[in-house]
């Protein structure tokens, strides 16, 4: 990986304008999280999610919304380059506040996530990272907004941050309906955890447990088969 560039099978995600890099949580969203005919990617960034779910659902019709100016820039120039780029448009806008006629099949984020941390002094990179730019509560309401009936909201998130979440989303009238808590390695707790909620209860919630290396540099057949079609 070079400083502004991530090479992937199939496109090249450029992050030098961006205050987030391409980084194991986008990764992960991207190859877990469903999709389905009309996909939104809150928070896209690089671009790097709403890329992956492309190659994903080939018949996918993508938004990627942003509030930043130098994040939508730098994700309409790697969507441009990519083989994708006729079914993902890009959008600046606030999305607590954009409106569109569209529901959505499917909803993805990797959404800011440090609220009770001290700021960065660089705004991006706070914009990026710290739910003072985009609440768990705004960001939950928003997909409720803006999600099908049948649809389904996932997202990545800090295991110290997922109670946090998962409240907003049962207040809003979510049910979660997947779980999956990633380690690091196999002798650690999960640092992170993808969620995935619906406006109906399933019968099931259905919760697994995946592990990125099982030794040091050592990717894991889970970890693998999840990506297997992105890495190089």
């Amino acid at each position: 990986m070079a400083n502004d560039y991530f090479r992937f099978q199939r496109f090249t995600v450029h992050q030098g304008l961006c205050a987030m890099k391409v980084g194991t949580d986008g990764t992960l969203l991207g190859a877990w999280a469903r999709g389905g005919r009309y996909v939104l990617d809150i928070g896209t960034g690089t671009g790097l999610v709403a890329l992956m779910m492309a190659q994903r659902y080939e018949q996918a019709l993508l938004t990627a919304i942003d509030i930043d100016a130098d994040a939508c820039r730098q994700a309409e120039a790697n969507i441009a380059d990519s083989p994708f780029s006729g079914r993902i448009s890009v959008r600046q806008a606030d999305i607590c506040q954009w409106e569109t006629d569209r529901l959505f099949d499917a909803i993805v984020t990797n959404p800011p996530y440090f609220d009770r941390s001290l700021e960065s002094p660089d705004e991006q990179r706070t914009t990026a990272r710290h739910t003072s730019s985009l609440s768990y509560t705004g960001l939950v309401g928003s997909a409720w907004r803006l999600l099908a009936e049948h649809g389904e909201f996932s997202v990545v998130i800090p295991s110290d941050c997922k109670a946090r979440l998962e409240s907003e989303a049962v207040l809003a009238g979510f049910f979660k309906v997947r779980e999956c808590a990633v380690k690091t390695t196999p002798r650690k707790a999960a640092r992170r955890y993808l969620l995935a909620f619906r406006k109906h209860s399933a019968e099931q919630v259905v919760v697994e447990e995946g592990i990125i290396e099982t030794a040091p540099n050592e990717r894991s057949f889970w970890y693998r088969e999840l990506t297997k079609d992105f890495y190089l």
